[in-house]
């Protein structure tokens, strides 16, 4: 079957019930009407990936100290993309573990003298319960006691707190590598070593991830009825690259109606309204067939029933 602009297709499948209906007085009429009826609906689509390109931007602003990997570059979830400079992150860390351990000796000290405190509490007290010492010696080593036992909460509270200082330097430190989320090929590299970033200044990476190709078709209004999930679909490259064809089914049709995307000419895009259409692939397609690529999606049969394998 020769390919055509969606907008013929869609023409030809609504009129198609009718040509075959009539009779032709030629055979080369008939040759034409009957590709179109063995399919339920076409409509164009492209190749994607669920959720699309990755856009990775640096997560704080620094200097680009490093760069580990190169466009085209397969990389796997964790491995580090690139590096800013750390010197000041460092810094952070090296204070903040510096007053960690202060404040860890200060407890310690506090600690030490609150055990000699109280055993010193509980001998005087026991002298005066036996008539053989002061009373008021025992009250205030008690009260000497119990001040220490404050100031040592309050050194643990701050040993606390100097912890999670220490945490969230590390964390700090850790956020001037940038590492991939997910396993991925590298598609585009926007960054060089010396250069000043930040989050805001846009993808410092562009990554694609390494899953299921899924072909998103624009289904026209006229034909949403006529396809539904789970329904058989034969993907058929719209380029002329030689890429055979391929069959998927139905995963998902959308809710909301929109104009085409895909659409080249204006005033058919003006008018168009199309809804989304998600289908996945029976087999892995063959390398060829690129993200973006643009493919026409032929759906079913003249009566519409014919479904994904194995459903």
């Amino acid at each position: 079957m020769t390919l055509r602009p969606l907008y013929s297709l869609l023409a030809l499948a609504l009129v198609v019930p009718v040509l075959v209906g009539c009779s032709h007085d030629s055979d080369q009429a008939s040759t034409q009407a009957t590709p179109a009826a063995t399919y339920a609906a076409v409509a164009r689509g492209r190749v994607d990936i669920e959720g699309g390109l990755l856009k990775l931007s640096m997560p704080r602003e620094g200097v680009v100290a490093d760069i580990k990997v190169r466009e085209g570059d397969h990389v796997h979830k964790g491995q580090v993309l690139a590096v800013l400079d750390t010197r000041p992150a460092e810094l952070a860390v090296s204070a903040a573990d510096a007053e960690q351990k202060q404040a860890k000796a200060q407890g310690n000290l506090l600690e030490a003298r609150l055990k000699a405190a109280q055993q010193r509490a509980t001998r005087l007290q026991a002298a005066a319960a036996a008539g053989a010492g002061d009373g008021q010696s025992a009250d205030d080593a008690k009260d000497a006691a119990n001040q220490l036992q404050g100031e040592l909460d309050n050194a643990r509270a701050a040993e606390a707190m100097a912890a999670q200082k220490l945490t969230a330097a590390r964390y700090e430190l850790a956020q001037r590598s940038l590492v991939a989320p997910v396993d991925a090929q590298i598609v585009e590299r926007d960054i060089q070593p010396g250069a000043t970033v930040s989050p805001q200044g846009g993808a410092a990476f562009v990554l694609l991830p390494e899953g299921a190709r899924i072909v998103r078709a624009e289904l026209n209004e006229s034909f949403v009825g006529a396809v539904h999930e789970g329904m058989h679909a034969e993907v058929v490259d719209d380029s002329g690259s030689g890429v055979p064809m391929l069959g998927a089914h139905v995963q998902r049709i959308g809710t909301v109606f929109g104009p085409s995307a895909l659409e080249e000419d204006p005033l058919i895009r003006a008018n168009t309204r199309t809804v989304e259409c998600v289908l996945v692939f029976d087999e892995a397609p063959p390398p060829s067939l690129r993200i973006g690529q643009r493919v026409i999606v032929q759906f079913g049969d003249a009566k519409g029933v014919r479904a994904k394998p194995g459903a």
